[in-house]
């Protein structure tokens, strides 16, 4: 199993000078496995543009396209380049989408044929080339693709429904978390807030624990977690609590405890710079330092990813 990195930024893409090195491109993932080198992507933030110039390029002479796209959600930096998917206009090309159920007005063939309509984009989604299905998964499923290639859900906590997916492939496992923030108790806790009640607190704050839990045995042993990451903690506490991110000090906290072997933050907030991105990095390393044997990286646009040559050890906790 490969994994390449085709976008990491959140919330708009930013290229230029201060992104060269990490990348400006929203969030896109490749997974390639077995002999067959079996195509899936996960989002289609606009780093899918250059995935999809990559597949015309080196797959096309090799036979139609054929590949399998999960969207975590449906916010539009992670679904900004699915029009630009350039194998969305060439005819054998069977692309299948997975995403969450939607419980909201429309789904996400209608959200994505919004996008391709005249008012924003020059072809319709009904003149779209290729053949697309689409397949609406629930939170906590098990999906079999029959080939050795499972794919496991997770409800996160965001502002739209929103899945985290686990990849298991012969023993490795590779996990999206993206786009979540901790779950926490949103009653009133001081006895002398209005509104405050005892048993919604403790109801609430047993709550959050729990589904706190769930998502951390969900990535539990996991061979590379890509963590959403947007803010610092001084950040989350001061202005963007409830804004639907984590922080790093989150991710390295729970991924330690869960046993993690290679933890990779994602989702980069748009308004750091690659030299930032460098200095953070250095300094939540020797934060840690001598703490835990996980491995903490900045997911880089073009960083090709193996679970089994990477190094990386288990926590001891």
């Amino acid at each position: 199993m490969k994994l390449t990195l085709w976008g990491v930024r959140g919330s708009i893409p930013v290229p230029g000078p201060d992104t060269v090195r990490y990348g400006g491109n929203t969030a896109c993932l490749e997974i390639r496995y077995g002999p067959d080198d079996k195509l899936l992507i996960v989002d289609a933030g606009s780093g899918i543009k250059p995935l999809g110039d990559k597949i015309v390029r080196e797959d096309l002479s090799k036979g139609p396209v054929q590949a399998k796209l999960f969207l975590s959600h449906t916010h539009w930096d992670h679904i900004i380049g699915f029009p630009f998917f350039v194998p969305n206009f060439i005819p054998g090309t069977e692309l299948a989408i997975y995403s969450p159920v939607n419980y909201e007005e429309r789904s996400v063939e209608e959200i994505l044929g919004i996008q391709l309509s005249y008012q924003y984009f020059p072809v319709r989604q009904s003149e779209l080339s290729a053949t697309i299905s689409y397949h609406s998964l629930r939170a906590d499923e098990i999906l079999d693709l029959g080939d050795g290639m499972t794919i496991r859900t997770k409800l996160l906590n965001h502002p739209v429904t929103t899945f985290g997916y686990r990849f298991e492939y012969e023993g490795r496992s590779i996990v999206t978390l993206f786009d979540h923030e901790p779950f926490r108790n949103v009653f009133p806790t001081n006895p002398d807030d209005d509104g405050y009640d005892e048993a919604a607190a403790q109801e609430g704050e047993a709550v959050a624990v729990e589904q706190n839990d769930g998502i951390r045995e969900f990535y539990r042993d996991a061979d590379v977690v890509l963590h959403d990451a947007q803010y610092t903690q001084a950040e989350y506490d001061s202005r963007f609590t409830g804004w639907g991110h984590s922080t790093y000090e989150w991710a390295i906290k729970e991924a330690h405890r869960a046993r993690v072997q290679n933890l990779y933050f994602f989702h980069h907030d748009p308004l750091r710079s690659d030299d930032q991105l460098d200095e953070m990095l250095a300094d939540y390393r020797k934060k840690i330092g001598g703490q835990t044997t996980m491995r903490i990286e900045m997911a880089r646009e073009g960083d090709v990813i193996e679970p089994a040559q990477i190094k990386g050890a288990t926590s001891s906790v």
